[in-house]
């Protein structure tokens, strides 16, 4: 028999729970960190002003949230922000390139 199959998540052992990268968690805990000293510092008797002092973590929260085919938002954001950076023009080169079109 000798057959071996490569789990699919093999690579999950290699990050934090399982989830998170190292950039992920400092990303967050920098949030967080941001978070608590806006609460100490800001009047937050106000919807807005609450809003406002929790808008870091909230924001870095959502950015590491982990999504299906992509590790979490983060990524997503960076593989759609270098899809439309990038040249898309494909040249032919296939197996009947001198078939057609401009010779």
């Amino acid at each position: 028999m000798n057959n071996y199959l490569i789990p699919a998540n093999a690579n999950r052992g290699k990050l934090i729970l399982g989830y998170f990268r190292g950039i992920d968690l400092a990303i967050f805990l920098i949030g967080i960190a941001i978070t608590f000293i806006l609460m100490m510092s800001l009047d937050i008797s106000s919807t807005v002003m609450a809003i406002i002092a929790l808008a870091p973590a909230i924001v870095c929260g959502f950015l590491v949230i982990p999504v299906p085919y992509y590790h979490n938002i983060l990524v997503f954001l960076g593989e759609l922000r270098q899809y439309y950076k990038n040249t898309r023009i494909y040249h032919w080169k296939g197996w009947c390139y001198k078939d057609g079109g401009k010779q």
